[in-house]
């Protein structure tokens, strides 16, 4: 398969899940910390359709993992590690999810009003400059402009990061149209909160105080659902943990202590 980034050795008993959806992700620099104790699959998704980036998971797994396994998603990759691992429980040994959007649209209402608050003037300006060329924008542009848009994003969900470089792989906008739209549309439904409160396997959810999704949106309807649940909350500390001066070593110490009964 081309679609997976190897991290350390066998047996791989942790996969990571990108965010997105049809983004690169940027959780590399996290697989390659796991990877100092135990092999780490980072899969790239490259489905359109969330039926078919279930399965792509479970192909990665079923070639490469060492199940039951422990998988860590990120924000989107949240949501797809929740249903995965709902209609797969017996591949999946615990979750921790990090950054997850809110599981319910009640929570979301102010997100984007928060993220341009937090922009600069210039910055504003060119995000409505790239919502609107993303409108009448041909095919091989909505990528670049969809990175754009994302880079900006990733600014206003930070709290202090340090500088870090971009993953060279380009998005892909009618991925990340189609999926978001299937994902939303079960959000609304109340298909996704369904699915995630079936999740048998215990769920460490991990958030940061200053990431513009809403943290209530995780903690309350998780907690109300699952028997084995964990919220932790960092201070100081945006959407990406592993990027913040100030949160990433505490980051680090709780992921490798929730990996710790993993087996080696």
């Amino acid at each position: 398969m081309e679609n997976v980034r190897f991290h350390g050795s066998s047996p791989y008993l942790t996969m990571v899940v990108h965010g997105g959806p049809g983004a690169p992700g940027t959780m590399a620099p996290v697989a390659e910390v796991i990877s100092e104790k135990m092999g780490v699959l980072e899969p790239f998704q490259t489905r359109t359709t969330i039926r078919g980036l279930i399965d792509e998971l479970g192909d990665v797994i079923e070639a490469y993992g060492s199940p039951p396994m422990t998988i860590i998603g990120h924000s989107w990759g949240a949501w797809l590690s929740l249903i995965f691992a709902s209609l797969n429980p017996s591949v999946v040994e615990k979750l921790i999810i990090i950054g997850s959007g809110p599981l319910e649209g009640s929570y979301c209402k102010n997100m984007m009003e928060t993220r341009m608050g937090r922009l600069g003037q210039d910055e504003r300006t060119d995000a409505a400059r790239i919502l609107s060329q993303l409108e009448i924008a041909g095919a091989d542009d909505k990528g670049d402009l969809l990175s754009e848009f994302g880079r900006l994003m990733s600014k206003a969900d930070s709290y202090d990061a340090v500088e870090h470089g971009e993953d060279a792989i380009s998005c892909d906008y009618d991925a990340f149209r189609n999926v978001w739209r299937e994902a939303e549309k079960m959000r609304n439904s109340g298909k996704l909160l369904e699915l995630a409160g079936s999740v048998l396997c215990p769920v460490v959810a991990i958030h940061g105080d200053h990431d513009t999704h809403d943290p209530e949106g995780v903690r309350i309807p998780l907690s109300r659902r699952l028997m084995d649940f964990k919220f932790i909350l960092l201070e100081r500390c945006g959407h990406e943990p592993w990027y913040e001066k100030h949160a990433k070593e505490r980051f680090y110490a709780i992921l490798m202590q929730e990996l710790g009964s993993k087996r080696h």
